[in-house]
């Protein structure tokens, strides 16, 4: 069998042309679900359930206004959030949600770091407490310093998960955000058993295949650390139907597999 499936990250509307140009799933923003709305959430939830190609994969975990570290978090919204989020993630049948959120996240200035570690781990053991028994599992995102102020780098994302401790909480790995921080490709070799997803891009942030990312050496780092599993591309697209089809053959010949169902 395939180690790899590949997706791409994109709004539902695109799931049918992703099935039709052989993407094995497609990556939907949990956020565009609306949990907060519950007449909206009704009416979106079918399209991601239904939709022709499996939604295996959500990123953007809180919507930018939701702050879940510094003063202004208001505890029993997130709560009620999460809650939220674990029973349409169930729904849908999603195995990984990304934790990436970097507004939500940001550490303000003014509030003491160690205060906003403690409110991330509560965050997760709250996440990691919910999901249990849905299938799905958290995947925390590291984002460069330009997005976030907190969990820069993978080595970081894995001290969280560790402290939390717990079957439902893992750890991403973004090749973009690795560049942008200069991460060496060994961290995703020393850190083997955190990792749950694989977001990738290229040069700029645009498609894989586009730039000059060292592919040659990801992969064989990534087969080293016996990852098995979801690989999808969050990138700026500049012509979806031309873009798409090139990256997704780039993405088989580079790292092997796809069209299949892990």
């Amino acid at each position: 069998m395939d180690m790899y499936a590949f997706g791409w990250c994109s709004g539902i509307e695109r799931a049918e042309v992703l099935k039709k140009m052989g993407f094995d799933y497609i990556e939907c923003a949990l956020a565009s679900l609306n949990l907060e709305n519950d007449e909206e959430f009704a009416e979106k939830l079918p399209l991601y359930v239904n939709s022709p190609i499996p939604v295996r994969a959500f990123n953007i975990f809180f919507p930018g206004d939701l702050k879940v570290v510094g003063p202004e978090v208001d505890a029993e919204r997130v709560r009620r959030y999460v809650q939220k989020a674990a029973n349409a993630v169930h729904q849908v049948g999603a195995e990984t949600v990304v934790l990436g959120s970097g507004r939500s996240r940001n550490c303000p200035e003014g509030w003491e770091m160690s205060r906003a570690e403690e409110q991330i781990v509560l965050l997760l053991e709250q996440i990691g407490d919910a999901f249990a028994g849905t299938g799905a599992t958290l995947a925390i995102e590291p984002l460069n310093k330009k997005e976030s102020n907190m969990i820069n780098n993978v080595s970081e994302a894995v001290r969280f998960a560790q402290m939390v401790n717990h079957p439902s909480i893992r750890v991403l790995a973004d090749f973009y955000h690795m560049d942008e921080e200069a991460e060496p490709l060994q961290t995703l070799i020393d850190n083997k058993e955190w990792l749950q997803h694989i977001h990738i891009a290229d040069t700029g942030r645009f498609s894989p295949g586009t730039g000059q990312y060292p592919y040659e050496q990801f992969v064989p780092a990534l087969r080293a650390a016996g990852y098995e599993g979801l690989i999808s591309a969050e990138c700026t697209v500049r012509e979806p139907d031309v873009e798409m089809p090139v990256s997704l053959a780039f993405m088989r010949r580079m790292f092997g597999g796809g069209s299949q169902r892990l």
